[in-house]
C-alpha cells in the first residue's frame, strides 16, 4: 500500500474522532486568547497519537507545539481554535437563533461568541492530518511533523509574537487551510495589518452639568469621525480601516475613559504603516480637540502574505486527484433554506474544485491572517475547503449555524485528506519540495514589525488549566489606564 493511501485510510478510519473534535470545539466557542478547553482537547488528542506537547508558545498559555519524529524534512501544520464575539447561533438552524448572550441585558445586550469563521473545523482537520501523515511517514521515519496550535488568530496576535520569538524557525514547509464556501487553492496573498488601541482619558462629572468636564467619549468620537473623513483621499482601494468603541458607563456620568480599537489593512506592510500613522495623527488631534489625554498601544503588526506558486500547483493537483467534499442531500436542503433566510441566491453548496488561478493584477484588498508571518519563515501552502453554503459570509451567525453541522464535517474531512496527501508528497518528492523552497528563498529579507519590547495581550488562565498543562503564569504588566485629569464643576 502506498504511503499516501496509508494516510488517507487512517483519516477514514478516524473520521468520528476528527468530526468529534470539531463539534467539541464548536460547543466551547471560546474567544481569542481564552481557548482553554479547546486547547486541552486538541492537545489530548495529539498526545494520544504519540505527539510530545510543549505548552506556552511565546508566553501564550493556550498555545502549544506538538512534535512527532526527529528526522527528515520538518513539516508544520496550523491549528487555530478561537471563536468570534457576537456570533452565537444554534447549529443547523436556518434563522438567527442565538444560544448565548453577553454584556448588560438591559442597557448593553450582546450575543455570545460563536464559530462564525469555522476555526473548530480548521483545528480538527489540521490536528488529524498531522497524525495521519506521521502514521504514514513513520513507516520509514522520514519526516518530523509539528503541529502549531495558535491562540488569538482572530486578533492576529498569536503567530505575530510567536514568529518574532522564533517558535517557527527550522520549518521546511507550513501546511494550512481555512474554512470557506468553496474548494480552492492558489498563490494569492493576504493583506498586511496593524492593530492598535487609542484610549482617551477625561474627567467624570454629572451628566446634567457637563461644563468643565472632559469627555473621553468626545475624544473617541472625534477620532472615528476623522477616520471616516480619511477614506475619501487617504485610503487606497486595497486599504481598510475598521474599528470598535468600548468604555460603557451611564448617560448621567461623563465618561472619563473610552477606547477605540483600530485595524488598518493594506496591500503591503509599508503602506499599512503609512495609513496607520495617519490614524495615529488623527488620534492626537482628537485628544487635543477634546481636551483629553491619549494613551496609544500597538497591539499587533503583520506583513502581507507570501504566495507560493509551486506549492499551490502541488495542492491543486492533489485536490483534483482526491476530489471535492461529499455532501448529503440534507446538507443541500439546509443550504437552500439558509440562503433564503439571509437573502442570498438559493444555489446550495459548492460541489467542485475551483480552477487554479493566479493572483489578480490589481490588489483590491481583502482578509488578513497572522499565518502570513509564518509564510515569511517557511513556504506556506494553503487551501480552502467548504464548511458553509455558497454566499454565506464568514464572521456571521449564518456561518456559525453551518460550522456545527455535517457540512463542516465533510469540508474538514476533505481538507484533512488534502493536507495529509500533500505532506506525503513533500516527503516522497524531494525535488518538489526543493522547487517550493527555491521559490520561497527568493523573498526579500524579513524582520518582525513588532518592537522587541512589545508585550502581547494575554488573559490569566483558570487555575485548573495551569495545573493540567503544567504551566506557571504571571499577568504581564499592562496597567489599566487611569484618568488623572482635572474634574469639572461640582
Amino acid at each position: 500500500m502506498s504511503t499516501e493511501k496509508t494516510a488517507l485510510n487512517w483519516i477514514g478510519a478516524n473520521e468520528p474522532v476528527l468530526t468529534g473534535l470539531s463539534d467539541t470545539i464548536w460547543s466551547y466557542a471560546e474567544p481569542s486568547l481564552r481557548e482553554w478547553r479547546s486547547a486541552s482537547a486538541t492537545a489530548d488528542l495529539l498526545r494520544s497519537y504519540g505527539f510530545a506537547i510543549e505548552w506556552g508558545t511565546a508566553g501564550f498559555p493556550a498555545a502549544f507545539v506538538a512534535t512527532r519524529g526527529g528526522r527528515g524534512p520538518v513539516l508544520g501544520f496550523n491549528v487555530e481554535y478561537d471563536a468570534l464575539p457576537g456570533l452565537s447561533q444554534r447549529a443547523g438552524v436556518p434563522y438567527h437563533d442565538p444560544i448565548g448572550y453577553a454584556g448588560d441585558p438591559l442597557y448593553g445586550p450582546a450575543y455570545g461568541p460563536g464559530h462564525g469563521c469555522g476555526h473548530n473545523a480548521l483545528a480538527a482537520a489540521s490536528a488529524m492530518a498531522a497524525p495521519a501523515d506521521a502514521a504514514a511517514t513513520a513507516l520509514g521515519d522520514r519526516a518530523t511533523v509539528r503541529v502549531f496550535a495558535s491562540t488569538g488568530e482572530e486578533q492576529l496576535v498569536g503567530k505575530a509574537y510567536a514568529v518574532r520569538d522564533g517558535a517557527y524557525d527550522g520549518l521546511d514547509a507550513f501546511l494550512d487551510w481555512h474554512p470557506a464556501p468553496v474548494t480552492a487553492t492558489g498563490w494569492d496573498v493576504t493583506s498586511a495589518l496593524i492593530s492598535g488601541t487609542f484610549t482617551f482619558l477625561g474627567s467624570a462629572g454629572h451628566g446634567s452639568d457637563p461644563l468643565g468636564t472632559r469627555s473621553g467619549l468626545d475624544g473617541a468620537l472625534l477620532l472615528t469621525t476623522m477616520i471616516e473623513h480619511l477614506r475619501a483621499a487617504n485610503v487606497s482601494p486595497s486599504g481598510r480601516v475598521s474599528y470598535t468603541l468600548s468604555g460603557g458607563g451611564a448617560p448621567n456620568v461623563t465618561p472619563d475613559v473610552q477606547t477605540v480599537w483600530v485595524y488598518v489593512r493594506e496591500a503591503t506592510h509599508e503602506r499599512a504603516r503609512t495609513l496607520y500613522d495617519k490614524v495615529v495623527e488623527c488620534a492626537g488631534a482628537a485628544a487635543t480637540a477634546g481636551r483629553t489625554r491619549l494613551e496609544h498601544r500597538l497591539v499587533t503588526a503583520i506583513r502581507q502574505g507570501l504566495g507560493n506558486r509551486a506549492g499551490a500547483e502541488l495542492l491543486h493537483h492533489t485536490m483534483s486527484e482526491l476530489g471535492p467534499a461529499r455532501f448529503a442531500d440534507s446538507d443541500h436542503e439546509f443550504a437552500l433554506r439558509l440562503q433564503a433566510a439571509i437573502g442570498r441566491p438559493r444555489i446550495g453548496l459548492a460541489t467542485g474544485i475551483a480552477p487554479l488561478t493566479p493572483p489578480p493584477e490589481t490588489d483590491l484588498g481583502g482578509p488578513s491572517s497572522d499565518t502570513s508571518e509564518v509564510g515569511w519563515q517557511a513556504p506556506h501552502l494553503s487551501l480552502v475547503s467548504p464548511v458553509v453554503p455558497l454566499g454565506v459570509p464568514l464572521h456571521s451567525w449564518a456561518a456559525t449555524a453551518s460550522t456545527g453541522t455535517n457540512i463542516a464535517h465533510q469540508g474538514l474531512l476533505a481538507a484533512a485528506r488534502y493536507l495529509a496527501a500533500t505532506a506525503v508528497a513533500l516527503v516522497e518528492q524531494p525535488e518538489t519540495l526543493a522547487a517550493i523552497r527555491d521559490e520561497f528563498d527568493a523573498r526579500e529579507p524579513w524582520h518582525s514589525l513588532l518592537p522587541a519590547d512589545a508585550t502581547p495581550p494575554r488573559y490569566p488562565p483558570p487555575p485548573e488549566f495551569l495545573k493540567e498543562t503544567g504551566q506557571e503564569f504571571t499577568l504581564p504588566a499592562l496597567p489599566f489606564p487611569v484618568s488623572t485629569e482635572p474634574l469639572g464643576k461640582i
